[in-house]
């Protein structure tokens, strides 16, 4: 099915993706799919500001809820995943709508990724045993000897990155590196239609940012993060508990800071993701920006989707395959 249309949804935490997704799908033949790797775990409800009942009533997302807050979800996974998804919705006769802030998986859906190997619970039980006798800073020394160029991109406590590293070069004998140099394929059959939420001002959104946090702990994120820490086998270095948020309710309720000190620093963790989202969007060529704080932001995107139908020669962008 050539020039098969996926359109891609993108923009910071906070820029109210969900609402011009949930609009957008009501007005034109999309099913959504998220991108996000934090809304593929249960139990992560309140702080990723999931989607609720009802608005999965007016418009189902798929790829949410479908890992376990203990496991690994790569962006390779995701990108299978994502390809299968994608499949199923053209072959139903309706359109992709991607929606989400994980900048790695939109890279690695779009762009190609490296085949790696799978996560061996086993060789990472091995370097967490390795790391707890030496510490992270000296396994990223190890890292520094085998690899130098990906652990220049490491910073020397970041265990997961370190541990995912090392394990690829256990488990292969070759390099992070080498892995991503390498040729990637991706499909000639998808045309990837890109809009962007680009909100005018970051003062705005900043706001937007810390009030989003204050809300969620009103509904309940303290007990969430709570909860989810009696699950056995659950650890605050899991790939779900670093989300942000999670990692500094985490923190607090270990005792290593009041709940002012934790909401600081998930404000301005939060806001820090929004500028490495942002930073990743104007390096992105042929997208669409829309200021969503912008009145009718909804009405200029439907305007840009009519006239990419037409220009595809797809009347109201339906039977796109």
């Amino acid at each position: 099915m050539p020039n098969c249309l996926a359109v891609c949804l993108m923009g910071p935490t906070a820029s109210g993706k969900t609402e011009v997704a949930v609009q957008l799908a009501e007005k034109f033949a999309f099913d959504i799919v998220s991108v996000d790797s934090a809304l593929v775990y249960r139990g992560l409800n309140i702080g990723t500001a999931k989607p609720d009942s009802k608005v999965l009533a007016r418009a189902p997302h798929r790829l949410i809820d479908i890992r376990e807050p203990e496991e690994t979800y790569s962006a390779g996974t995701f990108v299978r995943d994502a390809h299968e998804q994608i499949d199923a919705i053209h072959a139903e006769g309706r359109i992709p709508l991607l929606v989400g802030g994980t900048m790695l998986y939109f890279r690695s859906l779009m762009g190609g990724i490296a085949d790696l190997p799978e996560a061996d619970p086993a060789i990472r039980a091995a370097i967490d045993a390795e790391a707890q006798a030496s510490g992270w800073p000296k396994m990223h020394a190890a890292l520094a000897e085998i690899d130098p160029e990906t652990a220049a991109r490491i910073k020397p406590r970041d265990r997961q990155r370190i541990q995912r590293a090392l394990e690829v070069h256990r488990i292969s004998g070759r390099t992070l590196s080498d892995w991503h140099s390498q040729e990637t394929e991706t499909r000639s059959d998808l045309k990837f239609v890109k809009i962007a939420l680009v909100p005018g001002s970051r003062a705005e959104l900043h706001r937007r940012i810390n009030e989003r946090f204050e809300i969620m702990l009103r509904q309940g994120f303290i007990e969430e993060v709570a909860a989810l820490r009696d699950r056995a086998g659950l650890t605050a270095d899991k790939p779900s508990m670093r989300s942000v948020g999670y990692r500094q309710l985490w923190a607090h309720l270990d005792g290593e800071y009041d709940i002012a000190t934790a909401t600081a620093k998930g404000q301005a963790a939060t806001r820090q993701l929004a500028k490495r989202q942002l930073t990743w969007l104007r390096s992105e060529p042929e997208l669409f920006e829309v200021d969503p704080l912008e009145a009718n932001a909804t009405g200029a995107i439907s305007a840009f989707l009519a006239e990419t139908g037409n220009k595809y020669g797809v009347v109201g962008l339906t039977g796109l395959c």
